[in-house]
């Protein structure tokens, strides 16, 4: 599943980042940001505007995700 698709109070295990190309800066960013495999992540808002930007939580750090950048975190849903 994607980031994306998440609602709030979901969470998921990161599997990856899927990159558009080569050199995309996107995708390397996030995965700077924290986005890799195995780390933990879930979602704590929504902005009030078609749920933009998302409010998400990975490790200690929060970041505000656009639902275009989101999609492209994979993610291992987490079971209750």
């Amino acid at each position: 599943m994607k980031l994306s698709e998440l609602t709030r109070g979901g969470g998921g295990v990161v599997i990856g980042v899927e990159p558009n190309g080569q050199n995309d800066a996107i995708a390397r960013r996030l995965r700077d940001l924290g986005f890799v495999a195995g780390e933990s992540v879930s979602v704590l808002a929504f902005g009030p505007i078609g749920a933009e930007p998302m409010l998400v939580r990975i490790g200690d750090a929060r970041f505000a995700l656009r639902r275009a950048e989101a999609a492209r975190v994979h993610l291992q849903e987490q079971t209750p």
